[in-house]
């Protein structure tokens, strides 16, 4: 697949991804995009995910294919947990993702708020990504909305040292009324859009150990490499043959 996907399905393989990170793999992700009802899929309770069977009309092939490009474009990678390779987040896919799960928190939130069900259980957000967890503190502030103090003052009872100073900051900002750094703000919107952008797979030119002169290792022969979980290589093919058979090339 040499085209570039749309950002609606960009999101939903990064959001479906979320649920199995370091723990399945390509065809697991797929699976979960095309709505299967595999026992594993149901075991690891993927069919709860926001974005399953947002893909139950593609044939599997052209998934994998949609998961081939985010790899190649730097969205997701392949990490090996010994011999089974497993599907994890690039820096682009998490900055991306985080955002995303953010917007979910916020949208839950004023759900709750909505109907008046302050009373929740907020240990959900202990254990996170305290990147995720700040991120979501700074957008709280941003709103200036004094209707979410009730949730962080819930939270905040719960969790750890650090988050409670952030919590509690951010408690004060709503309160004292201040003021918003607009600047962030656009800053942030566009590194989210860069890193939505992508960039097409390039090969790389890599200098041999052994003889010394630079060699192409191309985008095919990158993406056989870490789907074997291979590190790059780091001889050319001549000098590989020659020690691997003793030929003179």
């Amino acid at each position: 697949m040499k085209s570039k996907l749309p950002e609606s399905e960009i999101l939903a393989i990064l959001r479906a991804a979320d649920e199995m990170i370091a723990e399945g793999g390509r065809t697991l992700l797929a699976k979960t995009l095309k709505g299967s009802r595999e026992k594993k899929v149901l075991e690891l309770g993927l069919d709860e995910c926001p974005t399953y069977g947002d893909f139950k009309s593609e044939k599997l092939e052209t998934v994998m294919e949609k998961i081939d490009w985010m790899i190649d474009n730097d969205f997701l990678d392949i990490q090996y947990n010994g011999k089974l390779p497993m599907i994890v987040y690039t820096e682009r896919g998490w900055d991306i993702e985080k955002n995303q799960r953010v917007d979910e928190f916020l949208c839950e939130w004023d759900q709750w708020i909505a109907k008046g069900r302050i009373d929740q259980d907020m240990t959900y957000l202990k254990d996170r990504n305290r990147g995720m967890i700040l991120l979501l503190l700074e957008r709280i502030r941003e709103t200036g909305n004094k209707k979410y103090i009730p949730l962080l003052e819930r939270w905040e009872s719960v969790d750890y040292k650090k988050v409670r100073a952030a919590i509690r900051e951010t408690i004060k900002a709503i309160e004292t009324g201040e003021r918003v750094d607009e600047q962030r703000i656009t800053e942030r919107e566009q590194l989210l859009h860069e890193a939505l952008e992508g960039s097409p797979p390039e090969d790389l030119v890599l200098k041999c150990w052994d003889c010394g002169d630079r060699f192409t290792f191309s985008v095919g022969e990158q993406r056989f490499f870490k789907q074997k979980g291979f590190t790059l290589p780091k001889r050319c093919e001549e000098c590989r043959m020659e020690r691997k058979f003793g030929w003179d090339c």
